[in-house]
């Protein structure tokens, strides 16, 4: 069915929730696990319905904020969703607590009862208003963000629009535009401010109504992390520190040394060849062709799965006026569907969306085609993450597509740029743990803490007293710390997995593709670290494996390196 076509009503929810409450009193009263399961799977097409209207809402009111509408219902689902997903832990409830709970194991695995275990730890009711109020105020970051009118080279940008001029060859350019956006900004300083302020108090009163100190292990169950512990994560984060910052900073000499910059500064920080960036080559049209051949030359199930994408309509990938920022692959449970969500501005971000996004969209298809209970469709998102990341690699044949003659240059700043991912996205986590550590920062202390993990993480940036940037306030542009707590590190979970894929794949093809096809095929049948055991790679989490995976690929980016230059 056509994204375009599929219809959306508000649920019932009194109708919805006497339908749980009949599956809790049937699961409580069953004679058998298999009665149990039986009221179990009407819970699981009733929430598959719910979870499918909600995400209607979200893709359709991102790709319009200014629809009144679709508005009203983001607004429902804010307003209604905690007592939605509470009501649903219920049924988990009543599953953990069966007498034939060993049967029901049995039957949906064991990783399913431990993620239902961890979901009932996520939330209780005495947090409901709290969170019903987050996601109001996470709505009100994504559309005062997506407002963004920035006149710029005569005309009036978006966010996601100025991105290519901050990409440009002409470093006057480049200057230019991050400061109009950071001008921006710093012109909604106080809201930024206020509202950062306001989710970080409601978080920390949710965690502290559950009987935490603070919201960062509140933090950790809600992103589900199962077969690692916070202390893991402190130790990875040291290992970035210590065993990948200077092999980037080396990277980096390289980098300016490749564009013939000398005194380096923040606008020139993505700036990876004097002639500039590559870029694709085309329309978005031709683009989205291109991506098409791309997946009917990788394998029999990506020709599969591209051909069903466009034949959905299931791309909105143009950036354009009141659209919200950012990129996401989301899920239509009801249908089996996975939808694309991006804002293309003519730079090699667009390739990117055709295969990390895809790769997330391609894993959910495969998902949703097993026999396996809805809980295990998903893996962790530090595991889905590993789906999207790797598939950036895993096309690499096919690259050239998009990049013609530029597609050396291409790979090449392609990898710089997913080993020097690693300590921005380390930082990001670090700024959390502080600030939820230390919930009554100020704005300026909160920035003074951005900017000396700055000097921390990334030695080699100067900020040259760009607005916005400059005091230390650009974390506020990366709209996962207001939204998705605690979350980006999973994309440094994933890219240390996707590094490995990158290795594999240049020593043997087609061996990397098996094994990512037997990941993508068990979903979320096993926690992360035993997901990264069963492809073969090294758990980030050993001491020593973030200092062999930026070593190795640090070396092929050198050698890569001096081929270009001659």
């Amino acid at each position: 069915m056509k994204f375009s076509e599929i219809p959306y009503e508000r649920p019932d929810l009194d109708a919805a929730f006497a339908e749980m409450d009949g599956v809790v009193r049937d699961i409580e009263g069953a004679h058998s696990a298999d009665e149990a399961l039986a009221a179990y799977k009407r819970f699981e097409t009733l929430q598959d319905h719910l979870t499918t209207m909600a995400t209607l809402t979200e893709i359709r009111n991102s790709i319009d904020t200014r629809d009144a509408f679709y508005e009203a219902e983001k607004a429902f689902f804010d307003e209604n969703g905690p007592a939605i997903s509470d009501r649903a832990l219920n049924v988990y409830r009543a599953l953990l607590a069966s007498p034939h709970r060993a049967g029901i194991g049995e039957a949906l695995g064991a990783v399913a009862l431990e993620k239902m275990e961890i979901d009932v730890k996520a939330q209780t009711p005495e947090v409901l208003d709290l969170m019903a109020e987050e996601n109001a105020l996470c709505s009100a970051y994504q559309k005062l963000y997506a407002s963004a009118q920035i006149d710029f080279d005569g005309q009036t940008l978006t966010i996601a629009q100025l991105g290519k001029y901050k990409m440009s060859a002409e470093r006057a350019v480049r200057k230019a535009a991050y400061e109009a956006e950071g001008a921006w900004f710093d012109a909604h300083r106080e809201e930024f401010d206020t509202l950062y302020d306001k989710l970080v108090k409601n978080r920390t009163e949710q965690a502290r109504r559950m009987g935490y100190e603070n919201y960062a292990p509140l933090g950790a169950i809600r992103m589900r992390r199962i077969g690692y512990s916070i202390a893991d994560m402190a130790a990875y984060r040291a290992q970035i520190r210590r065993d990948v910052v200077p092999v980037v900073a080396r990277l980096k000499a390289l980098q300016h040394a490749r564009t013939g910059i000398a005194d380096a500064k923040f606008y020139d920080d993505a700036f990876c060849f004097a002639d500039g960036n590559p870029a694709p080559k085309g329309t978005p049209k031709q683009i989205m062709a291109a991506g098409k051949e791309m997946y009917h030359a990788l394998s029999d199930e990506t020709a599969q799965f591209i051909d069903m994408m466009f034949e959905n309509d299931l791309f909105d990938v143009l950036a354009k006026p009141g659209k919200a920022p950012g990129g996401f692959c989301t899920s239509l449970p009801d249908y089996k569907l996975p939808f694309i969500f991006s804002n293309f501005n003519g730079t090699a971000g667009d390739v990117d969306v055709l295969t990390h996004e895809a790769g997330h969209a391609f894993a959910d298809w495969m998902a949703n085609a097993q026999p396996i209970p809805s809980i295990l469709r998903e893996p962790g998102m530090e595991s889905c993450e590993i789906h999207s990341m790797s598939m950036e690699f895993l096309t690499g044949p096919y690259h050239e597509l998009f990049f013609k003659e530029d597609t050396a240059k291409y790979e090449l700043s392609h990898a710089e740029d997913a080993v020097y991912f690693l300590p921005y996205g380390t930082m990001v986590d670090e700024f959390q743990h502080r600030v939820y550590e230390n919930p009554d920062m100020t704005p300026d202390e909160r920035n003074a803490l951005w900017a000396q993990l700055e000097r921390e993480f990334r030695p080699w940036i100067d900020f040259d007293a760009l607005p916005f940037y400059g005091r230390g306030a650009g974390w506020q542009r990366q709209l996962h710390i207001y939204l998705y707590p605690f979350y980006y590190i999973d994309y440094c979970l994933a890219q240390t997995v996707a590094l490995q894929f990158f290795t594999a794949h240049l020593a043997d093809k087609e061996d990397a593709w098996q094994r990512y096809m037997a990941l993508v095929k068990r979903a979320g049948t096993l926690p992360y670290p035993g997901l990264v055991a069963a492809a073969g790679f090294e758990s980030p989490f050993r001491d020593g494996t973030m200092k062999r995976v930026a070593e190795t690929v640090g070396a092929w980016i050198e050698r890569q390196d001096a081929a270009l230059r001659g």
